[in-house]
């Protein structure tokens, strides 16, 4: 043979675990932890600013606009006509700039005239705009 075999029953097969791989993992995970564990136990002490919550937040304007599956547009639920509805929109950010547009659309109309509808608000210059929807 080329290795050498001190015992005298060559063919048995070893039985015993190799314990030094198991020790250096624990003996690493002690350090590991000897060293963290002082730095959970301390803690810092930080003075923050107290603020006080604002009573009245002004909430911006908010216009709905619906459409309905006729085409006819409705304005905070009165009827508006769809020439009047760019003068309507400029005039709105023209008294409040925050205003808000909520449209809510039949599911039957047209998306021609929803884009029509988007267009006039974004030449207006409204930035917020939120498409209002029914569950089934």
């Amino acid at each position: 043979m080329a290795f050498g075999n001190f015992s005298e029953d060559s063919g048995a097969p070893m039985a015993e675990i190799n314990m030094t791989p198991l020790v250096d993992v624990m003996l690493v995970l002690l350090v590991v932890f000897i060293v963290t564990a002082p730095l959970l136990s301390n803690a810092v002490r930080v003075d923050l600013p107290r603020a006080a919550a604002a009573t009245h937040q002004d909430k911006p304007e908010q216009i709905r606009l619906a459409i309905d599956a006729a085409g006819a547009l409705w304005w905070n639920d009165a009827p508006l006509n769809e020439a009047v509805l760019a003068a309507r929109l400029q005039a709105a950010v023209a008294s409040h700039p925050d205003v808000e547009l909520h449209v809510r659309a039949d599911k039957a109309v047209r998306y021609e005239l929803v884009a029509k509808a988007l267009a006039s608000a974004q030449q207006a210059g409204i930035s917020r705009i939120g498409f209002i929807t029914q569950q089934p």
